[in-house]
Formats: structure tokens, sequence, C-alpha cells
């Protein structure tokens, strides 16, 4: 514990002093500077000074996102209570916790519990849940930040709402890292009028070195992942001079591939090197954590998995593969090392292609005017709100004006209608409007003393089963068949090999035998190449904060005299951009057109971020074809995209403007997309969580196909029949506010309105459109090598100078 040898911090004795005076309240502070103990020790110190206060069973409830988050704190917290001598037990609930600790907790809960929001919700689905509850004095939200604007958070709201029923008394304190909008964060978590609320946030900042390690090299024509291997080199040096080093990538199948690229280049790394990411075996990933606890291992290759709140003192170093996307997410990955308060953060960032380095001169900017993104809560969930009512139905039942009171109190339903409640309580027991005349979905019924209650044990059973608001891929068992198990796949991923294909998982070069129910069978492969997992969460778009720092880093990248090295050793890529293009400035939006034998592009440089490039490009595309009747090639990254065409594209000084124009944006977008098919897409998971749809029976789950066979049937019966629908509303609105970003896509139309468009045309691949040009050649069937077709591209692009 830090607090062994030195004073408290100002804002941790500020917490105990606010928590002993009543107060709820939300602490802020850097990464290993103690926010876990500033709540946990208030809540001791107050029982050590008011036992009276306390009564037997539970007291403290630590709710956290992680389950390795969860196991880390109660290790740390129960090393505290062993120090102070008190008597309390501490103990995790969660999906891994075994059935007979599950029963022991119920009979007598512990003094202090860790668990999650949807395990707080399977409490919830218990007959007498209220006897756990009624005497907790404090509930801890862990990691608030990571849990704010998303389903999950609206899962933790409402939970909080539900432990205020059953205790008056308890008081609610929010631990959260820093984000753009902490006053926000509070009031959606602290909303109700009668408690006492504060903020506390440390005025100590974690001190930050950001160390960009550059190629050899510049490549002026660069593309994404060309330097990857070529880094290795300058990553094993970093491991060697550090005790332990954490080593991130965006996605699992990148943390597989590097792996493998730094045992090959250094094979005495085995034994000492490890892969930790979720899809792994949650008895390796335990081990592994313990390995990096005890300071066994020497450096572990892994993604997000590791990015929260777990303790690992022997590291001292971290390193970024690749664009990070985000400001915060780049400091939370930083904060890993040297977690002590006193001790600096080292975190070295690797680039996996040229202009990724404009990228962390933009970081570095980010982080020294301490500019980080928002997050925003989400509002209206009908889903969540109808599987909450069938956990009270399933638990003890509810009462539905004294629910629909408590719901309107929580920050995601305070606008909720009497009319839209209604429509709910209809849902629940007669299955809507549409679904009325379908027994399976009257699942709730009003008993004799107007308690809204479920009576099937089959129905309860089934609900229990798919209690969250997270549907991911359907995932599939690895095994070898000797019998060891190795992980977890997704179905979209292995559904595409054939029996005998390689692919790698866990660090091991596996060969594909068979696909028997859930389960992958496998056999160990001796060959060198294997195809890297890719996972449908790998696709993490450029925050727009970190957008917005990037503009501004391109746009003064020529001035003479920049300080920044990143940008200096870019500059004869910046120079070749300027002579062959242009160099948009941060009051410019670039746009450039290439003939090549290939076709016409026209290239667009928003940098928006992929999610928001994908929609730009589909509204681009439908704008020029109303001009003229043309079939176009898309391909996008971070920065920009591209169309390409057969025929010549009509775009010109003349029309550029009008092409680009903010007016008619929303509509024309509509028109660009499929969105009912997108909506469609959506439905599945918001059918899922409200239980339209169950996802896992007894010994069996329902792939991917078949739930949205299923929800995309009554998507349509939905839209035919009952338009009015809420959940048909919601998988429309998620559409617009999640995949199309409405809001961001508003905000680059109007600055592009107020900017001056430069429209070049390049008599060959620019440094800015090429990386572009190879993303879509990624795509496409050919029988010369990827490789050959950059080299070959590249001497063209050179010729022409």
């Amino acid at each position: 514990m830090a607090e062994k040898a030195q004073a408290p911090f100002p804002f941790q004795t500020q917490t105990w002093q606010r928590y002993a005076n009543g107060y709820s309240g939300m602490v802020v502070a850097p990464t290993g500077f103690g926010k876990t103990f500033s709540v946990f020790l208030a809540v001791v110190i107050d029982y050590l000074n008011h036992p009276d206060k306390y009564q037997k069973g539970l007291k403290l409830l630590w709710i956290s996102p992680l389950r390795s988050l969860a196991k880390d704190l109660a290790k740390a917290i129960t090393e505290a209570v062993d120090e102070i001598g008190l008597d309390w037990s501490v103990q995790v609930r969660n999906g891994d916790t075994p059935t007979n600790i599950r029963r022991k907790q119920e009979r007598l809960m512990p003094d202090v519990l860790l668990t999650t929001p949807e395990t707080m919700h399977l409490l919830f689905s218990q007959k007498k849940n209220s006897r756990w509850f009624k005497n907790v004095n404090c509930v801890a939200i862990d990691e608030w930040h990571e849990l704010l604007g998303n389903k999950r958070g609206v899962l933790t709201e409402l939970a909080l709402s539900q432990l205020r029923s059953y205790s008056t008394k308890v008081q609610i304190w929010g631990i959260t890292a820093t984000i753009g909008n902490l006053e926000e964060a509070k009031s959606v978590l602290l909303p109700y009028p009668n408690l006492k609320v504060t903020q506390i946030k440390a005025k100590q900042n974690k001190k930050i070195d950001i160390v960009s390690v550059l190629p050899d090299e510049i490549e002026v024509l660069p593309w994404a992942g060309h330097l990857g291997a070529k880094m290795v080199d300058k990553i094993l040096p970093i491991i060697a001079n550090n005790t332990t080093t954490l080593i991130f990538t965006n996605t699992r199948g990148q943390s597989e591939l590097w792996y493998q690229l730094l045992l090959n280049a250094n094979p005495e790394l085995a034994g000492l090197l490890a892969i930790h990411h979720g899809s792994i075996d949650k008895k390796l990933r335990n081990w592994i954590e313990d390995s990096i606890s005890s300071g066994y291992l020497k450096a572990v290759v892994c993604t997000s998995s590791l990015d929260l709140g777990v303790d690992f003192k022997p590291v001292d170093c971290v390193i970024q593969i690749g664009s990070a996307k985000g400001i915060a997410r780049f400091m939370q990955r930083a904060g890993r090392s040297g977690h002590s308060p006193y001790e600096r953060s080292k975190i070295y960032f690797i680039p996996t292609h040229s202009l990724e380095l404009v990228e962390v001169s933009a970081l570095k900017e980010a982080v020294k005017q301490n500019q980080i993104e928002t997050r925003d809560p989400m509002v209206m969930t009908f889903d969540v709100l109808i599987q909450f009512m069938v956990t009270n139905a399933v638990g003890m039942g509810f009462d539905s004006e004294k629910l629909f009171i408590r719901i309107k109190e929580t920050h995601a339903f305070s606008y909720i209608t009497k009319d839209e409640w209604q429509w709910c309580l209809q849902f629940i027991t007669k299955g809507g409007k549409t679904l009325s005349s379908y027994e399976e979905f009257h699942k709730v019924i009003k008993d004799e003393d107007g308690l809204y209650r479920v009576k099937s044990r089959r129905i309860s059973m089934l609900h229990r089963m798919n209690i969250g608001a997270i549907v991911s891929e359907v995932m599939l068992m690895v095994k070898f068949f000797s019998g060891g198990y190795i992980g977890m796949i997704e179905e979209f991923f292995i559904s595409k090999l054939k029996p005998g294909d390689n692919f790698i998982l866990a660090g091991r070069v596996l060969e594909l035998a068979q696909i028997k129910d859930m389960t992958v069978l496998v056999r160990r492969s001796k060959a060198k190449k294997a195809v890297t997992p890719s996972w449908l969460g790998g696709r993490l778009p450029l925050t727009s904060h970190l957008s917005h720092f990037m503009r501004l880093k391109l746009s003064d990248a020529l001035e003479p005299g920049r300080l920044e090295k990143e940008l200096r050793f870019l500059n004869p890529l910046i120079s070749r951009q300027d002579a062959h293009s242009h160099i948009p400035k941060s009051d410019e939006f670039l746009v450039e057109m290439i003939e090549t034998r290939d076709g016409h592009h026209l290239f667009m440089y928003p940098f928006e971020g992929r999610l928001i490039h994908e929609v730009f490009s589909a509204l681009m595309a439908y704008r020029i074809s109303k001009l003229k009747p043309l079939t176009f090639t898309i391909a996008m990254n971070d920065y920009g995209f591209e169309l390409l065409s057969d025929q010549s594209i009509p775009v010109n000084e003349d029309n550029i403007s009008k092409l680009l124009s903010k007016e008619n944006l929303m509509d024309d977008v509509i028109a660009s997309i499929n969105a009912s098919e997108m909506a469609s897409r959506k439905f599945r998971d918001i059918a899922v969580i409200a239980g339209l749809v169950v996802q896992s029976q007894p010994g069996a789950r329902k792939n991917n196909k078949s739930l949205q066979s299923s929800s995309g049937l009554i998507f349509r019966v939905l839209e035919d029949y009952e338009p009015e629908n809420l959940l048909l509303k919601q998988a429309y609105t998620e559409v617009f506010n999640q995949q199309l970003e409405e809001v961001r896509l508003q905000a680059a139309f109007e600055r592009i309105s107020k900017s001056k468009i430069i429209l070049k045309h390049a008599k060959s691949f620019t440094p800015l459109s090429f990386p572009l040009k190879v993303d879509s050649l990624r795509g496409t069937m050919s029988n010369e090598s990827l490789d050959k077709r950059i080299q070959r591209i590249k001497a063209q692009a050179f010729k022409i100078d």
C-alpha cells in the first residue's frame, strides 16, 4: 500500500472527511495516486469511529467494469484489512465465482463485496434479494469513466436506483480518471436531489514522458503496417533496459502478430514474454497477471484487457504500437507504468507507418494542454429498462407507480413519459401491440396484490441467463484434439477458414481440424505462416479531440523552426506532399484528384476517423452520382477516404462547394446509406437485451446468423405494423448517434463550410493518398502479391517525378 510510508494526499483526507459528514461524491485523480484507498479507507475510518452505524453483513459494495480489476482490488483490500486488524471478509462475485461460494455468500454476505454491473442485476433477480442490501453503507463505482457512455453505465444507474430503494442511508462514491465532462459524469452518477454531493479532484498531476521511436529512414510514400517488422529491433533494447514492459496494441490480432515478431527476433524471450487479451483462457490470463505482479515476466503484449486499474508495481515501461486512437486511452495506458505517485510514467510510441508520427506530435500537444475526450452518457435506452423491469419481476416483484417514480429519478430516464412507461408495461406483459398473439412474450403478470411478477420458472431461468448489456460476437471454444483448452475465437472469423488452414491464437500456430457444435478442434502446426485472427471489436475510430490536434500539427508542419522531432523527421514526406499537392492549413480542406491506369481517383481528408469517413464517402458517392451515374470503389482510413471510378469524376472548382455543402446533410446521408439495414443489425442487439430474442439457453447459444434471422423477422413486422414501437425507434436513434455519429458529422460539415476548399490535380499518389490506395488494394484479389503491387505503384510515382 502506498499509504504505508507516506502521509495521505489532501484529496484522500478530504474524501474521508466528506464521507464522515454524510456526503456522496466522485473522486478524480491520476492513476497510481490511491483513488481506491481514498474511498475504501473512508468507510473503514467511519466504521472505526462509529461501529454502531454498521450492521452485520454487507457494508461496502464495490462495482467495477472488469473481472480482473475486481480480483486485483480484492487482493489489495484484503491486505489492507489484515494490516489494520479488522475482522472483515472481502470477496468477489462475478461470472467466474464458483457456485458453492455464491451459495455461501447468499447465506451471509461478506463485509466487502466486489462485483460487476451485470452481477448486481443477477442478484436483483433473486427472491428476497433486499435482505442482502438493506444495511449496506457505501457503494463505490470504480472506473466510472469506463462505464459512462455505454449501456453498462445505464445498468449501473439502475442498480444504484434499486440499492437506494433498499437502503436510505447508502452513500454513493464514484472513482474516475480525468475526462472532459467531469461535472456531467458526476450528475449522471448522482442525480438525486436529496443527496449531499461533492466532487474531489486531486491537485497532483501524473508526469508522463512520451518518447517516439523513429525508424531508420523515412518513407515518403507510407502505408499502414509497413514499419511493423522493421521496428522490432528498436523494441528489444527497450524491453532489455526495463524491469517489466507492457506492449499495448489496439486489436487482439495485432497482439498475436507482435508476440510472434518479438519471439522470432529474440528466441531468448521464450518464457519471459507473454500475451494477454480477452480471448485467452481465464486461467492463463490469471497466471500472466500474477507473473507481472511478481516481476517474473519481462514483457507482455496486450490489448485494452490491461488498460484499467490493475496495479502492477514492477511495470516501469509502456510501449504503444501504432495509433492509440484517443488521448484518454493513450494517457490511461501510459499510467500503467510508474504506478506510484512520485514515479514518472514512461511510454514509447512505435509508429506502424510514417503519418502516425504526426499523431504522436498531436498527442504530446493534447497532453500539454490537458485536453481530454468527453464520455457522453446514454439516455432512453428502452431495451435496458425493459430488461430491468423483468429482472425486478423475476426477483421480488414491483409496484408500477413506485418503480416509475424511481426510474424517472435516474439521469438515463429523466425524460420518460407516462405513456412510454405504460408502453413498457404492456410490452413485458403482452408483448406490445404487434406481438400480443404470441404467448412467449407474455412474461410478466400483475398479481392479486397489484405487484408485477414472473411466475414461470422457465422464463425466470432464461432471463437470468441473458442479463447484461453486452451483446458480443458469438465466441467458440478452441481446444486441442487431445483435450487442452487454448482460448476463444469469434465465429465470424473462424467460419471463413477451411479444415487444414492455419491460424494463430495465444501465441501458438494452430491447424483447424473441424468445428463441432460450439467448439473449434485444432492440432499444433509447424507452419511458418498463419492467419492472424481479426476481432470485430478492433475497429476503433480516431477521436474528435485527437483528430483536431492532428489537423493543427499538419497545418503548421512546414513552418520553419518546428521544435517537434517527429515533424522535423517527417520533413521529406511533408515536403513531398507540399510539392506534389498541398499541406492543408487548419482553415483549409484538401481534395485531391489523380488519374492512373486503375481509373479516376478522388481523395478527401477530413481527418475525422474511420467511422465518419465511412458515412462521408457514401454521402459523396451519392451526391456525385446525382451529377453523373457512376459506380465507385471506396476505401477509407482515419485520415481520409478514396472514391475510385473507371470513368472521369465530375468534380471541379464550380461544384466542389455544393458537393461539400452542409445543406440537406442528414437527408442525403439517409439516401446514401441503407439506414434500414443498419437499424436491423442494431435492432438485433436491442432485441437480445430486451429479451425479444433469447441468445443463451441451457446447453446452447444461438449463433449470429440465427439471432439476425429471428430479430430481422421481428424488425420487419414492427416496421410494417408498429412503426411507433419504442425499441424500433431506439434502433434508428442508435444508428444515428453511434454508427453515423450524427453530431460529429454535422460538426465536420460545419467546419468544412467555413474552410477554404483546396482542389488539387496530382500527377501521382501523394504521401496522404498513398496509404488509402494501399488499403484499397488489400481488399482486392490479384495474382501479384500485395508487396509487389505496392512497390510497382511506388516506382511509377517516382518515375513521374
